[in-house]
């Protein structure tokens, strides 16, 4: 790699905080903003989240929810009804006391999540079961009063989507939190190339009104864990608080059973931190916004910028995301930008190539070069990207699996959180006392426990920290 590109990213080995932080500014995805804790987004940062928004919407819209959009200000009288909701909440809101010169009669929050906002109109919306289930998604932005903050993984102003929906029973809306966390595994991995660990939050670590939440938890590169989506198990907290009530078949006023669930921006972060090196971003193919990057040779011959910019507008006939770089820079120097902004294939194409007729292929996940034909192009790169979207789960799962310890020793358990080596996979107690105490002495905290292993606790086994008989198996990690 060209010198001056390995100065411009700090090595992981050397700070991996640092690398992330020059990763996403010297790739051009985001800039800090003169708002403190906001970041502006870049065309190619947005043009990921773009394909995360299509990928997650049209997943979304295949199990039947719908797109609508909610007020930004949420008066403080609705905040206010949900207790629990409103105490987890309370440090993180912004508000708004005033409008133009005028002192506002009520301060309005500036949208942390919306359940109460759009509860409020749900309880207008639902009179009866024939208005159930009503399955209904938002995409737009949030903001929580962060106090440190990192572009991508923890912003005070993000992006998302939150789904809201309304039931008539408790076992479909349980089996609509569980069904949408299994639609999130399946983008995590299928699109994102990211492998998961999919399970329960801790009561302490549960979303603030939910009586549930259920989690997909992805290892980071440096061992550290981040939370890539959540869905939650409401139960009936709200409808209860914001009398969301409808008329049963039976001719019963029932209350109604609900579920949110939601991601964000954050998952660009996991997207770098996951798949990235010390050459900078590595995307996979279906949310890069450049997959094939066409560099021409000795463009200044005769013949060769004509070649390229047909095989270009074969390939984006084709489907297939492609630019070409005719950028007055060396090769080398292009080379190692192509490689830097993570593109997953480059294609090479000089007199000599052409008059072969063919171009050389070079991939970023592996860095392996290999001639192809300008004969059938168009299949052949559509192959190699999809073999270039598998490889990179598989060895991000074969990178994440062997950093997952299961141990009852608590000495392990430290070594393991201390020295930033990844996962442990322990017995614990389920009380919050001691996970505050194992936080406390470690900086770990629990993770997500596994449903199907809740109840094949092994006989005699005890908590690896207090000693007590264990109730669950969890995954335990410091996390972004």
């Amino acid at each position: 790699m060209a010198k001056e590109f390995v100065e411009q990213i700090t090595s992981q080995e050397e700070n991996f905080s640092q690398w992330y932080t020059d990763t996403v500014l010297k790739t051009d995805m985001v800039d800090y903003s003169l708002v403190k804790g906001c970041m502006v987004i870049k065309p190619y940062g947005y043009g990921i989240w773009e394909l995360i928004q299509k990928e997650m919407d049209d997943r979304f819209k295949a199990t039947g929810h719908k797109n609508a959009y909610f007020p930004l200000l949420i008066p403080e009288s609705l905040l206010m009804k949900e207790a629990e909701h409103v105490e987890g909440f309370a440090p993180e809101v912004a508000w708004v006391t005033k409008g133009g010169t005028e002192e506002l009669q009520e301060r309005l929050a500036i949208r942390p999540t919306s359940e109460t906002i759009i509860c409020s109109m749900y309880k207008n919306w639902v009179q009866s079961y024939r208005d159930l289930p009503l399955l209904i998604n938002q995409w737009c932005n949030v903001l929580r009063w962060e106090k440190t903050t990192r572009p991508f993984l923890r912003t005070a102003e993000f992006l998302w989507q939150e789904g809201h929906t309304v039931h008539a029973t408790k076992e479909e809306a349980l089996a609509e939190t569980e069904k949408m966390i299994d639609v999130y595994r399946e983008f995590a991995e299928n699109v994102l190339a990211i492998p998961v660990i999919v399970g329960n939050k801790s009561e302490k670590e549960k979303f603030a009104g939910a009586v549930r939440t259920y989690t997909m938890e992805a290892m980071m590169h440096d061992g550290r864990a981040l939370q890539m989506g959540t869905s939650h198990f409401l139960g009936q907290n709200f409808a209860k608080s914001y009398d969301i009530t409808y008329l049963s078949k039976e001719g019963k006023l029932e209350h109604v059973w609900q579920t949110s669930w939601g991601t964000s921006t954050r998952m660009i972060g996991g997207l770098i931190m996951v798949h990235g090196d010390n050459r900078g971003l590595k995307l996979p193919p279906k949310v890069a916004p450049v997959q094939v990057r066409i560099i021409p040779i000795a463009a200044h011959k005769g013949g060769v910028m004509e070649k390229v910019e047909e095989i270009r507008a074969r390939l984006a006939s084709a489907g297939i995301r492609v630019d070409v770089d005719d950028r007055e820079q060396s090769a080398g120097w292009k080379f190692n930008e192509c490689e830097m902004k993570g593109i997953p294939v480059r294609l090479e194409m000089g007199p000599r190539d052409i008059e072969n007729n063919q171009a050389m292929a070079v991939r970023r996940d592996t860095l392996e070069k290999m001639p192809v034909s300008l004969e059938g192009l168009e299949d052949s790169m559509k192959e190699l990207l999809d073999t270039i979207q598998k490889d990179m789960l598989e060895a991000a799962r074969a990178s994440r699996d062997e950093r997952i310890f299961e141990t009852d020793d608590y000495e392990v358990f430290k070594d393991v959180v201390g020295n930033l080596k990844g996962f442990v996979k322990a017995p614990w107690c389920n009380e919050t006392e001691c996970e505050l105490e194992i936080k406390e002495e470690t900086g770990a905290t629990t993770r997500c426990m596994l449903v199907d292993e809740e109840t094949h606790i092994p006989e005699g086994c005890r908590c690896i920290h207090c000693g007590k008989p264990a109730k669950k198996i969890m995954y335990f990690a410091k996390a972004y």
